[in-house]
């Protein structure tokens, strides 16, 4: 049976919109906080409305004036989200450099008793670095968001120091910090007192810093340090749920997108 290029290309829209609303239903159900599973639904929304516009022909119904403008806007969206992956990927497996003064283990969300399972990647990281780099100091970056037991930092080191078998000498804790901006800024004010203290070494010196960090965080948190004045610094990358990758780029590319604006 001969089916119409129409038909198809319908059907397969009509097939990722379904397909969208049930990764919006796998990311609402990891329960991480957020809420942007609800951009899967929109998403999704979306592709039905491509269907139904190619399905009623009213792509063509549109005058050039209107249609002109649609794609353009398309097409840029499209190479900047195209632009901003890119980078995303090209920072996926970053490993630093040995011997770093510090390393910043940024935030996630925490459970009673445990980390989740995204921040579990980037402490087991940090512990397997510090292994190797026993002249290493260790800031754990977070606060304690509404939906947490205690502050992000707490339990970082809980774990670092019970589970991991990292002495709580080499790791100190930063409890204020909501966002990644202020995970590198109020991390980088406690460096910069212990290099005036002379514990770090001169005060002349930059320190190496290491930003350790889920895989597809690392470009961001490499280009926020970059805007507040870090240059010896270095990107850790820790892995990240395979089931969530697409939608953890996705965002990355928002929250960049974000940032450009708002700095």
């Amino acid at each position: 049976m001969h089916f119409p290029l129409r038909q198809v290309v319908t059907a397969i829209v009509g097939i990722g919109a379904l397909a969208s609303l049930w990764y919006a239903r796998a990311v609402y159900n990891t329960h991480t906080g957020t809420s942007f599973w609800l951009f899967w639904v929109a998403f999704a929304l979306a592709l039905g409305v491509w269907a139904a516009v190619i399905w009623f022909h009213w792509w063509r119904a549109l005058p050039n004036a209107v249609r002109i403008p649609i794609g353009i806007v398309l097409c840029v969206a499209l190479c900047g989200f195209g632009v901003s992956q890119a980078a995303i990927a090209s920072h996926m497996r970053d490993e630093g450099d040995r011997n770093l003064d510090y390393i910043i283990v940024l935030g996630a969300q925490v459970h009673q008793g445990s980390p989740s399972l995204v921040l579990r990647y980037r402490l087991d990281r940090a512990a397997e670095y510090l292994r190797a780099n026993p002249d290493t100091t260790c800031i754990v970056s977070g606060g304690q968001g509404p939906n947490e037991p205690y502050a992000e930092a707490r339990g970082m080191a809980d774990y670092l120091e019970h589970d991991a078998g990292i002495d709580a000498s080499r790791i100190i804790e930063e409890p204020d910090s909501t966002t990644t901006v202020e995970n590198l800024r109020n991390s980088r004010m406690i460096i910069d007192r212990a290099s005036n203290t002379g514990s770090a070494g001169s005060a002349a010196s930059e320190p190496s810093i290491g930003i350790v960090t889920n895989d597809f965080h690392v470009f961001r948190s490499l280009h926020i340090a970059h805007d507040q004045g870090y240059t010896d610094v270095y990107g850790i990358a820790a892995g990240s749920p395979r089931d969530m990758l697409l939608n953890n780029m996705v965002r990355e590319s928002f929250a960049e997108a974000k940032y450009l604006i708002k700095r």
